[in-house]
């Protein structure tokens, strides 16, 4: 079910140092705090066995991009380890929102209007434990792509029926794979200032250092630490 990575457990290590560096560097280059900003591990697909040296290390934010998923691999290694973030990182669908609110510290991914009526529902209840909530935004109008638009984004953050419940605490988005990303992290930077948004989720392994440079205070990185997914 689950992928081995192409690398040896020291090696998954070096690489973890080496983003790090790469973090340091481009937060350095723009006169950045770099504990500003978030290194969340994304560990889809992969092992708990290739997870353990960064626990063991100490790192603690993690994602992952299904909920069922999540639910399987890391129940056992919270349990273990309570103070791990764990951060949903892939589109939520409507039937998994109650499950997620359980298991998710972060969600990255409030898409539509569908998705926060469910968490309305849940989101009280004693099992919620997630306590961040990303609010997704597609601003390249890609058709295939999930997240709102910047018009629905805005009526959404005066609507006090989301507003009492809701604490909005950052914006994310994922540039189109074929362009230049560093203008879609401007715009979401300014998105973000526009409306008092303090966290922003943007960068993936290809391009964490650019997000870094336009304000990105949660990066999302796993291929430059695992390898590539078989």
């Amino acid at each position: 079910m689950y992928s081995k990575s192409i690398f040896s457990h020291d090696e998954i290590l070096q690489n973890f140092h080496s983003v790090k560096e790469r973090m340091s560097a481009a937060a350095q280059s723009v006169g950045r705090d770099i504990n500003d900003v978030h290194l969340i591990v994304v560990t889809k697909t992969f092992d708990t066995t290739e997870v353990h040296p960064l626990i063991d290390y100490g790192h603690r934010d993690f994602g992952e991009n299904r909920v069922q998923e999540a639910e399987q691999k890391w129940s056992g290694l919270k349990n273990d380890n309570p103070e791990i973030n764990l951060h949903l990182i892939g589109h939520l669908q409507t039937n998994k929102v109650k499950t997620a609110l359980s298991i998710f510290d972060s969600i990255h991914t409030l898409d539509s209007k569908k998705i926060l009526i469910e968490i309305l529902k849940y989101i009280n209840r004693p099992s919620s434990v997630t306590k961040e909530f990303f609010i997704e935004l597609n601003l390249g109008n890609e058709p295939q792509k999930y997240g709102l638009a910047q018009e629905e984004m805005a009526i959404i953050l005066e609507d006090p029926q989301y507003l009492d419940k809701i604490s909005f605490n950052g914006l994310m988005c994922i540039p189109p794979f074929e362009e230049e990303p560093s203008p879609y992290f401007a715009l979401l930077s300014k998105i973000a200032n526009k409306f008092d948004i303090k966290s922003l989720s943007m960068g993936m392994s290809s391009d964490f250092e650019k997000a870094i440079q336009f304000g990105a205070t949660h990066i999302r990185v796993g291929s430059e630490i695992f390898g590539t997914r078989s």
